[in-house]
Formats: structure tokens, sequence, C-alpha cells
């Protein structure tokens, strides 16, 4: 479960533009902690926490994103990640950052890179709550058949993402 949205411990936040509708980002003085499209599911709704769009970790998030649409490598943006979650979402989301641009895996995979490989579900219920859309790259979990499976931000917006990383969909 994620803290709590209007905790102390987040210290900043700020919506970003992207080709795909606004994102909001939230910061922690560790890293970034959420980005999410503005109708996404588990949205954390209005955030008690301070707009600071020259917020450090935000500006990293903002170069990182535009380098992402840009097509240019995001390897070398130094970006710190603060994701508020269980330790089985956290080792959930550590197998997503795995996932190589242009690539795609599927939800028994991470599971398995999780350590239970036996729990496909539990993996896709922790990718769902994935706080951090693209960055922590969710949209490239896709069912074992190579179908689009399910994506908070909207199928729509996970074809766009994957058709910008290249992956040919079936």
């Amino acid at each position: 479960m994620m803290a709590t949205l209007n905790s102390t411990a987040f210290v900043a936040q700020a919506e970003i533009d992207t080709p795909l509708g606004p994102l909001t980002a939230l910061a922690t003085e560790r890293g970034l902690a959420g980005l999410w499209f503005d109708v996404q599911k588990h949205h954390p709704g209005v955030l008690d926490t301070p707009v600071d769009a020259a917020h450090p970790h935000i500006a990293a998030t903002r170069a990182w994103l535009a380098a992402y649409w840009a097509g240019r490598d995001t390897r070398t943006i130094g970006l710190a990640l603060d994701p508020q979650g269980t330790p089985f979402q956290h080792k959930v989301w550590q197998a997503l950052l795995k996932i190589r641009h242009g690539h795609t895996s599927t939800y028994g995979e991470i599971a398995a890179q999780a350590g239970r490989p036996e729990a496909a579900r539990a993996a896709g219920a922790a990718i769902g709550r994935n706080p951090i859309s693209i960055i922590v790259p969710c949209h490239r979990v896709i069912g074992r058949d190579g179908s689009l499976t399910g994506y908070a931000g909207g199928l729509q917006r996970k074809q766009a993402l994957l058709k910008l990383e290249g992956v040919l969909l079936a």
C-alpha cells in the first residue's frame, strides 16, 4: 500500500505536459515518488504538497521525459526514484526497470524476477499500482500470448508508448 500522499515526506509536485496528456510528478527529498496521468487508475487525487516545478527531482524528471519523447537514450540521465510501496511491489518495480527500451516482458516473467514465479496475478496487481508511469516501464508488460493487457493510464496510451519505442504489436 502506498504511503499517505499528504505526508510531509513529499516535498514538491508539478504538472508536466506530454504528448499523451499531463503528468503529475511528486518528489521526496530522496527522489521521484510518483508520476501519474491525470485520469489514471490509482491517481492519488489532490496532493497536499507544494508546487515546485524547479525542484531538482522534478527538473530531472522533466529532462528524462524530454529525452524519452525525443527518442534519445534516457540511461544517461541521472534520476533518483523513491516510490512508496510494499517489499514485493518494490521487487516487481525493480524487475520492470530491467525491461529494456523497445522490449517487452510478461506478468509471469516479472513474477519470477520478483522471486515469486507462481504469483503472476500478484505481480500484475503490483504492476498496476506502479506509481511512476513511463519511467518505471509497466507499459512494457504484455500478456503471455503477446496481447495488450491492462494499463492504469489506459490501453491507448500503452499502445502509443510501445509504438514510440518501436515495439511491434500482434
